[in-house]
């Protein structure tokens, strides 16, 4: 491992892109810490910690796969999300729009317009989640008294920069993003919102140091010996089992027609068609998570306007660890685990472009039947995907009731945040070990070959 890491620098165009990456990595931490003026900083780190459930959880689960802290209202504190989501809308309506499919279809020039389309809809977002968040500020007294006004509580003026600076700082993430895709090594965007995530590593660490404690104790937070031992191996268990599920593929075998051309034979050779067994990645957690974030912040509003014992009932229910939370949790990743797939994983255009290249699985006619085939296998292999996700998911929160430690330390034990960081490491040790290979240098596994997805 440790010549590795000095053959990685031994490649000047290598070394020049990691450099950059990191470069690009540390301009976005260092504009992270600069604040939006005119927000009274200390008043509201003394309010966020109070915030539990309805809107703090939604700005905690914010924080986690975004790469933003709105906890501080930096120029970065909306991150990334804006631009992530107008991605996946319009990966969503490009399966609906029958003029955005076409566009699709047509190359780069189509995709390269599409992109200028999500481009435009970031800025859009951006702006409405930048005046919902400082309507919330206004609405808490956190704006200095000569910055309010009659206009949602500050001034218009105010209103029109705050809204600019959060919006081009969320544009500056998209653009460096960007940048590290052209100049850099990984994929720009997945590499900030690691590093929102990995940043927030030391202060669990930290936590665990000073709770640290190998006396037995029953006090909340007290970290005994068997318990940092639990926490270790959970880390090192689950961190293990993310990146099984992550390269885990289902092989199908692909045989080529083959051509007389002439007295020589052409083709017949035996490939294999892979399919992965987490097809929707983390994206099922994050729908899921966001949708059962809004249940709660409603019956909350409910019980505090209508006080008894119904909306009372509801609104336990559906707080971070209830019983029919988690259920409704799992229920949700298993929806959007075969929606995402449905969305996706396209088997009729797989299976007529397998038709058109000449090749055939054994067994099946090309066209409809090998379309049935692929579609049946795909459902199969995601019902164990999302299984293993569901698992992944409710870990953090099982463990921080159990064991009474923060959230912010369960957190790296599994859900959206650890898938995160695995698959963000794993491409780019994979982009980082084909440089190597590419210019005869050994990669990670040394002489064994490069990392590829295991067998299911």
């Amino acid at each position: 491992m440790f010549g590795t890491l000095l053959n990685i620098f031994k490649i000047p165009e290598l070394r020049n892109k990691i450099l950059f990456t990191l470069g690009m990595l540390a301009t976005y931490r260092i504009g992270f810490c600069v604040p939006v003026p005119g927000v009274d900083q200390e008043k509201m780190n003394r309010l966020m910690p109070t915030e539990s459930g309805g809107l703090g959880d939604l700005i905690n689960y914010f924080q986690i796969f975004t790469g933003g802290n709105l906890s501080q209202s930096t120029i970065f504190g909306l991150g990334i999300m804006p631009y992530i989501s107008a991605s996946i809308i319009f990966q969503l309506l490009v399966t609906v729009v029958p003029s955005l499919e076409k566009l699709q279809q047509e190359g780069d020039s189509g995709r390269k317009k599409i992109q200028e389309y999500t481009r435009y809809a970031t800025v859009g977002l951006c702006l409405i989640n930048a005046m919902v968040w400082m309507r919330y500020l206004g609405s808490q007294d956190l704006i200095f008294a000569h910055y309010t006004g009659s206009f949602f509580g500050m001034s218009f003026t105010y209103m029109v920069m705050s809204l600019l600076i959060l919006t081009t700082g969320t544009v500056f993430l998209m653009w460096l993003g960007e940048q590290i895709d052209e100049y850099g090594i990984g994929n720009g965007i997945s590499l900030i919102i690691m590093g929102g995530i990995v940043a927030q590593m030391p202060t669990a660490a930290l936590y665990v140091y000073q709770n640290m404690s190998f006396k037995s104790s029953s006090q909340a937070g007290t970290m005994d010996l068997p318990k940092v031992l639990f926490i270790v191996l959970m880390f090192v268990s689950v961190v293990a089992g993310a990146i099984l599920i992550t390269q885990a593929q289902r092989r199908i075998p692909i045989q080529q027609a083959k051509q007389t051309r002439g007295r020589r034979v052409y083709g017949g050779q035996r490939h294999y068609l892979p399919l992965r067994v987490n097809h929707g990645g983390v994206m099922p957690i994050i729908f899921a998570s966001s949708m059962l974030i809004f249940p709660g912040i409603i019956f909350g509003a409910l019980a505090s306007a209508w006080p008894n014992s119904f909306w009372f009932f509801w609104r336990d229910a559906f707080m971070t660890g209830g019983y029919l939370y988690i259920l409704m949790y799992i229920v949700a990743i298993y929806f959007f685990a075969y929606f995402w797939t449905t969305v996706q994983f396209r088997p009729k255009e797989m299976a007529n472009n397998l038709r058109d290249y000449g090749s055939f699985i054994p067994g099946l006619r090309p066209g409809k039947r090998t379309a049935d085939y692929l579609e049946r296998v795909m459902g199969r292999i995601t019902y164990v995907g999302a299984g293993f996700l569901a698992i992944i998911a409710i870990i953090p929160t099982l463990v921080a009731q159990s064991m009474q430690i923060p959230f912010m330390v369960s957190a790296f034990l599994g859900g959206t945040g650890l898938l995160i960081v695995v698959s963000v490491t794993l491409d780019l040790v994979q982009r980082v070990e084909a440089n190597l290979i590419m210019r005869n240098y050994p990669g990670f596994l040394g002489n064994e070959g490069p990392i590829k997805g295991s067998r299911s």
